[in-house]
């Protein structure tokens, strides 16, 4: 269901990119929020939150996703499908900022703005995998019960990947309703961070990715990838802008919905 739309106003679009494990579903309360918000303020705003590939309801399982851009693919179809002249506002959580970043390298042209929530969020010098390799090299968190396994005996798929019980509750979701950890804990699939696809990418260009706007939005309480590690990717690959949510954990659109509603739509509406 998509907010009312004025007739005669230009559509804009806001696409929300979940993160590893996740799917479209933990955008649920941000989404309804910027549809009501959208509404209720005139704004001709379409809300879409995709299932990336073997992600939320998607049916594709892990084995058929070989390559990170497959795994992007609904998130590029999307922006692919855009009307001539329509731009989308583009917000990546966690994994999701390698995917906004790979949208903005096919289709610089179509995004209005990359907002990076809490996000990996790569430079136009190193591959791709660099943000994610630098953070778990760094000993920023402890991976507690998490797992990463190969998926076959001779390496040609990418590793698995997947939250564990005891991470999800005291890193992930810390701040979280008890609510939102039992539907974290039912709906979350078995995913894949792609290092082995990223490392072999050249880096982002300068011309394309590097060409589109760029804010990065802090998640203070973020245990995950803590608030240290956010402005150190920052500071590799300044940005338009950089804006806090404070008491918000990793899933901030679950912890801080509100806050971050607000923060998207000014996002939305500066740089439209």
């Amino acid at each position: 269901m998509e907010a009312a739309l004025d007739s005669g106003a230009k559509v804009k679009h806001i696409i929300l990119v979940h993160g590893v494990c996740h799917g479209g579903w933990s955008w649920y309360k941000v989404a309804a929020g910027l549809r009501s918000a959208a509404a209720a303020a005139g704004h001709a705003y379409r809300v879409h939150a995709p299932d990336l590939a073997a992600s939320g309801i998607d049916d594709r399982r892990l084995p058929e996703v070989a390559t990170f851009s497959e795994y992007t693919g609904p998130l590029l179809d999307a922006l692919r499908s855009l009307p001539a002249g329509e731009k989308a506002v583009l917000v990546g959580h966690s994994l999701g900022g390698l995917s906004v970043a790979l949208a903005a390298e096919m289709f610089p042209d179509k995004v209005a703005v990359a907002a990076f929530l809490s996000a990996y969020m790569p430079d136009c010098v190193s591959p791709p995998s660099h943000v994610l390799m630098q953070h778990g090299e760094g000993n920023w968190v402890s991976l507690l019960d998490n797992g990463m396994k190969p998926q076959d005996a001779d390496g040609r798929l990418p590793a698995s990947f997947m939250f564990g019980p005891q991470f999800i509750q005291q890193k992930l979701y810390q701040l979280c309703s008890s609510e939102d950890i039992t539907l974290a804990k039912s709906l979350i699939r078995v995913g894949s961070l792609f290092l082995e696809d990223l490392q072999a990418r050249q880096p982002f260009t300068e011309e394309r990715y590097g060409s589109v706007r760029k804010v990065y939005v802090v998640c203070k309480q973020d245990v995950t990838i803590p608030e240290a590690y956010q402005m150190l990717m920052v500071a590799k690959n300044p940005v338009d802008e950089v804006r806090e949510i404070d008491g918000a954990d990793h899933m901030a659109m679950l912890s801080a919905p509100e806050q971050v509603v607000k923060c998207i739509l000014d996002i939305a509406e500066k740089y439209k």
